[in-house]
């Protein structure tokens, strides 16, 4: 059991993590967004007690030393993505068409299979990103890295953060995961292992 002073603090940051699953949000950024005064180790305290929960995730940023994965700020990721769509105003015909919050939508399942995968495991679940490049998932295990990026529009885009990752870290295997390379459906049944062998 663990203590909570602040109730009112954590509930809003269900919320907030909800509403902004598979985002980078600073703390400050969250601090901004709650109602509830509090300072920033409360929150990542919080953080990590909605991850125990099996509620939400804060993924920290891929940096190869362990002191700078420290100091970044999370990558909000819902356990379930039930939690997205519960709160939102959408049918699954409009969500479709609300083309970025499907797009989150769909980054938020490939997270949360991969974060409700790897646990109990000895691999660990980041996201990537450095001047305005990113890569949506980074799984490690010892020195193997692999690179897993989420697109779910029809377009075939470009990847500059693929790119980026792959020059400063020695990555073992990139995965484009959606129409234009493994299907979504493929992928989520998937152990995240198999990715790393």
């Amino acid at each position: 059991m663990t203590r909570v002073d602040k109730p009112a603090l954590l509930r809003r940051l269900f919320e907030v993590g909800c509403a902004y699953s598979g985002q980078v949000l600073s703390y400050q950024k969250m601090l901004g967004q709650l109602q509830d005064a509090g300072n920033t180790t409360t929150l990542a305290h919080y953080l990590n007690l909605l991850g125990g929960a099996g509620l939400i995730a804060g993924l920290p940023k891929y940096a190869g030393q362990r002191i700078r994965q420290r100091a970044s700020s999370p990558k909000l990721q819902v356990l379930n993505t039930a939690l997205m769509t519960a709160v939102s105003p959408f049918t699954l015909i409009e969500a479709r068409e609300e083309r970025e919050f499907w797009g989150r939508l769909v980054e938020s399942a490939v997270g949360a299979s991969l974060a409700n995968g790897v646990m109990g495991k000895n691999i660990q679940l980041f996201y990537w990103s450095s001047r305005n490049r990113e890569v949506d998932f980074v799984l490690a295990q010892g020195r193997t890295v692999v690179a897993v990026e989420v697109k779910s529009g029809r377009r075939k885009g470009t990847m500059p953060g693929m790119d980026a990752l792959c020059r400063e870290f020695k990555v073992k295997r990139k995965l484009l995961v959606g129409s234009q390379g493994i299907p979504l459906q493929n992928f989520l049944l998937t152990a995240p292992e198999k990715w790393l062998e």
